[in-house]
């Protein structure tokens, strides 16, 4: 989450479901109402359902796992995707990562975030520059052996130096993804499901080289999205769940979730960031937000994971994106957090 991205039951449930699993493999867990027999397959995408994750502890010093798990409390349900950030040779997962997720009570997996690049550029990563960074964490990886997911360099619109040969061109973020990626797979990391993540803001997206950024199909797995909306009427990027996923380059054209569903067919979408915030000293209700998450979701079949950002601070330190800044925002996010839709059990 950064600055420049927030520039901000149903009754019949079984057409929820229904709605939410007509793009990959249909079963019968589908239409069954309940979630209970959703499970996820080899590149972790749910058979039916959604899975649910969070991302707790934003801008603090606070240990990740044990935000996450209060997290976990207050929201009322296991945040099944345990979303965690890393840089450079920092050596990952950590200990506390590989614990949060060996704990049979509570089945977790990984979405580790990695700017593979720090120190560097994507330039002389795609040239082979951090091969022996790359290859640490594949032996790390494969040695951890649970199917976890990848984000290299999140939001990569927002670190786009637009000029010849500064080594942070669009072409130079695609390039290094797919060098990246196909190392990994040529040592048997195998245990990786990528997921490309853009802040879809409507300012990158109306960039000429926002197109170059993507590195192929064939090396991504999940398409990923960081969006945010406010829940303060008239300010930056007001609105619910469906405008996160809908703005548009300016000047016109597809929106995020149109764009992804059209342009690259069949991949599962993670909206692997997103919140309801209001600027701090304005405290403003967040129901509005999360009541509108359902109602989207079915129409949305080609979402198959959902990960809230959880902080009472963003890192320009004003606005406030957690569920319990008002009472009545936690009662919403609780009763959203239990739907059956979110029941899907790792494979």
């Amino acid at each position: 989450m950064r600055r420049a991205k927030l520039p901000m039951f149903l009754t019949a449930l079984t057409a929820v479901i229904a709605g939410v699993t007509t793009v990959l493999a249909p079963t019968a867990a589908s239409a069954a109402g309940t979630g209970e027999n959703c499970t996820t397959d080899a590149k972790l995408v749910p058979s039916c359902g959604v899975m649910w994750g969070g991302a707790a502890g934003g801008f603090t010093s606070k240990p990740r796992d044990l935000e996450h798990r209060n997290w976990e409390k207050l929201s009322g349900r296991t945040a099944t995707i345990f979303h965690t950030y890393h840089k450079g040779d920092e050596p990952f997962p950590t200990k506390a990562e590989i614990a949060m997720t060996n704990d049979p009570a509570k089945p977790r997996v990984l979405l580790l975030n990695w700017k593979i690049a720090y120190g560097s550029n994507w330039a002389k990563v795609a040239r082979g520059e951090q091969n022996k960074r790359i290859d640490a964490f594949a032996q790390r990886i494969k040695a951890y052996d649970k199917k976890v997911f990848l984000v290299l360099n999140h939001e990569p619109e927002n670190d786009v130096v637009a000029r010849k040969g500064s080594g942070w061109e669009a072409k130079d973020f695609a390039a290094m993804y797919r060098h990246t990626i196909q190392r990994l797979r040529a040592q048997g990391a195998d245990n990786v499901v990528n997921v490309m993540a853009y802040m879809g803001n409507e300012k990158w997206m109306a960039q000429s080289w926002w197109k170059d950024l993507y590195p192929g199909d064939d090396v991504v797995d999940w398409i990923g999205l960081d969006s945010y909306v406010s829940v303060e009427k008239g300010y930056y990027h007001y609105g619910t769940f469906g405008d996160l996923l809908d703005r548009k380059p300016k000047g016109g054209g597809l929106g995020f979730y149109e764009w992804a569903t059209t342009k690259h067919t069949g991949k599962p979408i993670m909206v692997a960031e997103w919140g309801g915030y209001h600027r701090i000293g304005r405290t403003t209700d967040k129901t509005a937000v999360y009541d509108s998450v359902l109602p989207q979701l079915a129409k949305r079949p080609a979402i198959k994971a959902i990960v809230h950002f959880d902080t009472k601070h963003d890192d320009q330190g004003n606005r406030d994106i957690s569920i319990d800044s008002t009472p009545a925002s936690l009662a919403a996010f609780r009763k959203l957090a239990a739907a059956p839709i979110f029941n899907v059990k790792l494979g």
